[in-house]
């Protein structure tokens, strides 16, 4: 097999293991087995450790006691933190892209949040992934457009791509519908060039992601089944 299948054979059963994770399928704290899941994906094992290894990166997956390794739990506190870093920080880049976004760039947040509003409230796995993608995408051209590397590059560190993520799988209808609606209010106060309207809305929009993303992964826990460590992955 040459580098090029191996990557996209990679590719593969990242995409495989993650949607399934997304979706619940695979609940916080599941076994995470390479065998296992090579013999459902029909792969061998090397593109599936490649894929594991990438989901313990973004943090939807962590190392367990020995060669276990699980889908990730976020507890409360840790989420607490994790978004409160993010609020801070995102607050911080709402104010600057509000004094220095380009046309073009508030051109780019209104049409991806004309996007969202068309696909919200989603009703397919595929509306889902695209409201998720156009999130990262929205909050990606902010933190451009406050115009400041060393904030990008703390944001980047901060931000938990696992934890955004499936946050929109933990979401209720009220809570997709009022998210777009605070992107559509800061594409207002973006091109206001209203600094301090544009930090208040994010700082609401970012403690109700850590309220529903918290919300989400009470009910995981809960229906999370034990499972034993009876297999190395």
């Amino acid at each position: 097999m040459d580098g090029g299948v191996r990557l996209q054979a990679a590719d593969q059963a990242y995409q495989a293991i993650r949607a399934r994770i997304m979706s619940g399928d695979l609940p916080g704290g599941s076994r995470l087995i390479e065998q296992a899941l090579a013999r459902e994906l029909n792969l061998s094992r090397t593109p599936v450790r490649a894929a594991i290894t990438r989901l313990i990166h973004e943090g939807f997956a962590e190392r367990g006691e020995g060669y276990s390794t699980r889908v990730a739990h976020f507890p409360e506190d840790e989420l607490d933190q994790i978004f409160e870093i993010r609020r801070r920080m995102e607050c911080y880049a709402a104010r600057r892209a509000a004094e220095r976004a380009s046309p073009d760039q508030i051109c780019e947040l209104d049409a991806l949040t004309t996007r969202m509003e068309a696909l919200t409230p989603p009703t397919t796995d595929r509306d889902y992934t695209e409201i998720s993608e156009i999130n990262a995408n929205f909050h990606r051209i902010i933190g451009e457009a406050a115009a400041s590397p060393r904030l990008m590059a703390v944001l980047q560190m901060a931000v938990d791509v696992g934890v955004v993520a499936r946050t929109y799988r933990s979401y209720s209808r009220a809570d997709l519908i009022r998210s777009a609606r605070h992107h559509r209010e800061l594409v207002d106060a973006i091109r206001a060039r209203a600094p301090d309207w544009a930090e208040s809305v994010m700082s609401s929009h970012v403690l109700a992601a850590n309220h529903s993303a918290g919300q989400g992964n009470r009910g995981a826990s809960q229906a999370a089944p034990r499972t034993e460590d009876t297999e190395e992955t």
